[in-house]
């Protein structure tokens, strides 16, 4: 009998306990803006990007290894960082060439636990290289957890959305007896006609918080498919391509 591999979706860092990620491919999720972030600076020419959970973890390898030290805490850059966590800061010209050490408040720490956990492969996934992961789970035939960063333990839309984004394409790959993963399906067939309006229209809260620090350039970036389509993937301390 040809068995399908299994999927779910965990909504948040406070649930990934209750999934086995020891024969998994863990896909990090944290659309605004950590892992759109991490996908941008690898397709601009980035060597690679070291993911760290503390601000002062960050400056002091920066300094180590001579990187680019960046990362927010609450959506502003974090004190004694060089650089934030917006898209539009590794361009090409700017990170070609170069290592980047990157701290934010949730992506980085669900990463850690995910690798604690016994995660069995580590990538990344946002809008922006979407399709890439895609063909990757498709073709790597292995039990599947899209993990959220959420915000705060606090589930998000974004997040939700990307996930059932994800389902919508391979889902017919996989066996999935997960509601969670039917609903993050659910919501983004209602959503993908255009994601930011679905986002602005039912109140999402990082919308909001983005927003009012001015980043409406940010969220529309960070929900339009494949503009870095490469797969971050986690080894040995680093995400390289």
């Amino acid at each position: 009998m040809n068995t399908k591999p299994t999927l779910f979706t965990s909504f948040s860092p406070a649930l990934l306990h209750l999934y086995d990620l020891s024969n998994s491919i863990v896909v990090i999720i944290d659309i605004l803006r950590a892992t759109s972030t991490i996908a941008t600076a690898l397709y601009n020419g980035a060597k690679s990007v070291i993911p760290v959970d503390s601000v002062s973890r960050c400056i002091e390898l920066g300094k180590q290894i001579e990187g680019v030290t960046a990362g927010e805490r609450d959506g502003k850059i974090a004190e004694g960082l060089q650089n934030g966590n917006s898209p539009f800061e590794y361009t090409r010209e700017f990170i070609a060439g170069k290592t980047l050490v990157f701290t934010t408040t949730n992506g980085t720490r669900l990463l850690q636990m995910a690798l604690d956990r016994g995660a069995t492969e580590i990538v990344t996934g946002a809008f922006s290289n979407l399709s890439v992961v895609c063909d990757h789970l498709m073709v790597m035939k292995k039990n599947v957890i899209l993990a959220c960063a959420a915000w705060k333990d606090r589930i998000n839309m974004e997040d939700s959305l990307f996930a059932g984004a994800v389902i919508h394409e391979v889902g017919r790959y996989f066996s999935i007896n997960c509601d969670s993963s039917h609903i993050a399906t659910a919501m983004y067939k209602q959503a993908k006609k255009d994601l930011f309006d679905f986002m602005k229209a039912n109140e999402a809260s990082h919308y909001h918080r983005l927003i009012g620090f001015g980043l409406e350039k940010d969220i529309r970036y960070c929900l339009t498919p494949d503009l870095a389509n490469v797969l971050p993937q986690y080894d040995n301390g680093k995400l390289t391509i």
